[in-house]
């Protein structure tokens, strides 16, 4: 009898881990390949990190349908330059003074290395008849008695409109330069016969520019200049 009783125990157990085995299954459920991955939220938070670290590194350029006009004009009614600089806009609504006297120093620097090297070339395209005339009297003579000018030009320290008007259909428009150079000019034997190459100057500057307000081409030609030096 006690070996039946036994054999009877062992089969209940037996029932009861099997009962036991189907619910956890049922609460563990089985992988059957649609569970996705591994989820990993620290690595989640780190691709985020990330992410914002990148978009902080690009650097978004401005759009560049972004209006590009001409800055509008400060009028000053008593002012004779603001005046000549707003008949010169009406001649001219693409005019802009600050480009213009950006493109007037990057004009101011070109000049004179031609006229210091000798550059008629250049000086041709930049310079009125007139004007180009008497830089290429001066290079000759330089020629003919075997001189040599060096001028460095150090730095522009300031460039400032100073007249502005109109002429017929051509906007004439005068800066003032005041510039740092360094300036000397060298015989047929090296030596020095003016300046010095050793000093750098001040030196005062009054150009004027021209354009034709009904021409296409937008550059403007260096008509006068006048030294304080």
């Amino acid at each position: 009898m006690g070996g039946e009783f036994q054999f009877f125990d062992i089969i209940i157990l037996a029932f009861i881990a099997g009962f036991l085995v189907l619910r956890l299954r049922r609460v563990l459920g089985r992988r059957d390949g649609h569970e996705g991955g591994y989820h990993d939220q620290f690595k989640d938070r780190e691709d985020a990190d990330n992410a914002s670290q990148t978009d902080d590194n690009v650097v978004h350029l401005p759009d560049r349908s972004e209006d590009g006009g001409p800055a509008d004009l400060d009028i000053n009614a008593d002012d004779p330059v603001s005046a000549g600089l707003v008949q010169v806009r009406v001649a001219d609504p693409s005019f802009d003074p600050q480009g213009f006297a950006e493109g007037a120093k990057m004009a101011f620097e070109m000049i004179l290395n031609a006229f210091a090297s000798g550059d008629r070339k250049t000086l041709k395209g930049l310079l009125s008849p007139d004007v180009y005339k008497n830089f290429d009297d001066a290079i000759g003579e330089r020629e003919a008695a075997g001189e040599q000018l060096e001028d460095t030009l150090v730095g522009i320290r300031s460039s400032e409109i100073v007249e502005a008007s109109m002429d017929g259909h051509h906007s004439v428009i005068t800066l003032k330069f005041v510039s740092e150079q360094i300036s000397a000019l060298r015989d047929a034997d090296g030596n020095i016969v003016d300046g010095n190459p050793n000093e750098v100057i001040d030196v005062t500057d009054y150009w004027t520019f021209s354009r034709d307000t009904r021409s296409s081409d937008p550059n403007w030609t260096l008509i006068g200049t006048e030294s304080n030096n």
